[in-house]
């Protein structure tokens, strides 16, 4: 048989028409799925997890697990969305390491024996920080909870020095007491108000003071041992050594305290992050040596945890860097607040990354912060973020821009006040917030005949007060005035004679001048030999004639000065020629007396 003959070999131009009719088939494909699109269940099997489908209700957000002042953002209530968030500041828990210790609060396991004092400044050395304070002393030997705020957190220590706080107490009984009941009923009756003296060993002045004691637990009671432990929560300020004196008084039997731990104090207790000094001292070591910044972010908490249990107001950020200057929160500055604010309440005043910013006192309800437009929402009373941390954005409005030309040309002081350049315009009006001036706007609104009437009255009161100041400096000139003579005339007065003494010197004058004349008589009969006497004599009456008629001249002059009356001109002359006669008969009488001690 013939064998079948060989394959013929392929040729170059079925290959491309093989690959001409794949294209095709292509093309025919993708133009049939453009026609016919796939169906929506095998578009969504391809996009399983990626599609967003819209629904009808808006999924709820859970802000319960968020952290700090931001925990249940939610449920605060919105006054308004539209604010402009800033880059500035940091989340709490997100600040940079040196920003995060300035701002840091240590919950403190304080050892026995050192003082409150050594510890903090202990810390304050280990964490290199400029401040450190206490929420409140420990006697040396008590131990148990301190907490140790730190730089910026200082200005948060008094408000923690003031919150209760919570003891549990050995005590030591001076004789046995069987009974456990009666040991619960002594302690159950020192609670509520109580009188304290402070022991002898304190520091402060033993004064008798009122004290809160708000609960109180017997923890166990051993009678062979006389010692009994219990737990009280009380208010701060209260010495639980002298609660242990007073339980023994109570029971008959003495007592005193034998050790003392502080469990809690304010909103931190012993299981809310307490370190002991031996983590401070580990947590510095590794930063310095490695460089791990998360052991102290670790044992320093934020000082927003001290604030968690206010209530709270949240402002935009452009109202931030004001409130730091002491500004108020104003209405158009609030975001978001909570429920069940009362006026004179403490809140906390927050940014939108739960920054806490100032502590503040409420001036609004929460319904008035709902309805209400305007006005003060809080007043701020302690300040605690740094100023300038989030931009300036006051002082960019017309009057703010139009007060700081006139300060750059003068018109204005350096501190934007008045001053002798300033137009009256400026002083009289009150700036419109669109840069102009109420009056002038009324003016330019008002007929011409309105316009003419209102500058005469513009004209008329400007006047007027011009008037009132020259009448007002004239009477201040005056009264100087009067006060000045009334000083002078009661020197003067101080330095005269009363008035009844001049009646009396007036009778006496009259029977003196009887009295010359008689003598003058008897000794011209006596002749030549007692004329000289007779001279002398009658000088020195005429000389005290003169002075008396001086003095009682001098006082119908201040007697007319009183009285407003205008002084004669003849008795201001006679006054004048007495006067004259007196310093020539003083010369006179000088001379006599040199003449005597040169015969003599």
């Amino acid at each position: 048989m013939s064998s079948p003959p060989p394959a013929a070999a392929a040729s170059p131009s079925s290959e491309l028409t093989k690959s001409k009719k794949k294209k095709i088939k292509s093309k025919d494909a993708a133009t049939a799925a453009a026609v016919d699109p796939p169906s929506l269940a095998e578009a969504e099997a391809k996009t399983d997890g990626y599609l967003i489908k819209p629904q009808s209700l808006v999924p709820s957000l859970d802000t319960s697990t968020w952290p700090l002042l931001l925990k249940n953002y939610d449920r605060l209530n919105v006054r308004t969305g539209h604010y402009t968030p800033l880059p500035s500041g940091h989340s709490p828990l997100k600040r940079p390491i040196a920003e995060y210790l300035r701002y840091g609060v240590i919950n403190l396991d304080k050892p026995s024996n050192p003082s409150s004092h050594e510890v903090v400044a202990w810390i304050k050395r280990l964490l290199r920080v400029d401040k450190t304070g206490h929420s409140g002393t420990l006697d040396p030997k008590v131990t148990g909870n301190l907490i140790v705020c730190v730089d910026r957190a200082t200005r948060l220590v008094k408000s923690q020095q003031g919150a209760g706080k919570e003891y549990v107490c050995v005590a030591r009984f001076h004789a046995a007491v069987p009974d456990t009941a009666r040991v619960a009923r002594a302690l159950e009756a020192l609670t509520g108000a109580v009188f304290q003296r402070p022991p002898l060993i304190s520091a402060v002045k033993r004064q008798l003071r009122v004290r809160t004691i708000y609960e109180s637990k017997l923890l166990e009671h051993d009678a062979d041992r006389h010692l009994a432990v219990f737990w009280i929560s009380c208010e701060a300020g209260t010495y639980v050594r002298t609660l242990c004196v007073h339980l023994g008084l109570l029971l008959g039997v003495g007592a005193h305290m034998q050790e003392l731990r502080r469990v809690r104090s304010g909103i931190l207790g012993e299981q809310d992050n307490m370190v002991t000094m031996h983590d401070v001292m580990d947590a510095r070591w590794a930063m310095d040596n490695y460089n791990d910044e998360t052991y102290l972010r670790r044992i320093v908490m934020p000082l927003e945890v001290l604030l968690t249990s206010y209530k709270r107001l949240v402002v935009k950020d452009s109202a931030v860097n004001a409130i730091c200057y002491g500004a108020k929160l104003m209405i158009p500055g609030l975001l978001r607040f909570e429920n069940d604010i009362d006026v004179g309440e403490e809140v906390v005043l927050m940014t939108t990354k739960g920054e806490a910013i100032a502590i503040g006192i409420a001036e609004m309800t929460t319904a008035v912060m709902a309805t209400c437009d305007h006005g003060a929402v809080a007043k701020i009373k302690r300040v605690v973020m740094d100023r300038d941390t989030y931009p300036r954005k006051w002082g960019l409005g017309p009057v703010a821009l139009k007060k700081k030309k006139m300060v750059a040309e003068g018109l204005l002081d350096k501190h934007g006040k008045p001053n002798e350049k300033t137009p009256a315009e400026w002083i009289r009006n009150v700036a419109l917030p669109t840069g102009g001036d109420a009056m002038i706007a009324s003016i330019a609104a008002a007929p011409e005949e309105a316009k003419v009437k209102a500058e005469q009255d513009v004209v008329a009161t400007e006047e007027v007060k011009e008037k009132k100041k020259k009448k007002k400096h004239k009477d201040e000139e005056d009264a100087a005035d009067e006060g000045r003579k009334r000083k002078i005339e009661d020197d003067d007065a101080s330095a005269s004679v009363p008035v009844k003494k001049i009646k009396v010197e007036e009778s006496a004058e009259e029977v003196e001048g009887e009295k010359s004349e008689k003598k003058k008589k008897k000794k011209k009969d006596k002749g030549e030999q007692g004329s000289g006497d007779a001279e002398v004599k009658e000088e020195k009456a005429d000389i005290s004639d003169g002075e008396k008629v001086g003095s009682e001249k001098k006082k119908k002059k201040k007697k007319s000065k009183e009285g407003g009356d205008v002084v004669d001109p003849e008795s201001a002359a006679n006054g004048d020629g007495v006067e004259a006669e007196k310093s020539e008969k003083k010369k006179e009488k000088k001379k006599k007396k040199s003449r005597d001690t040169e015969e003599a």
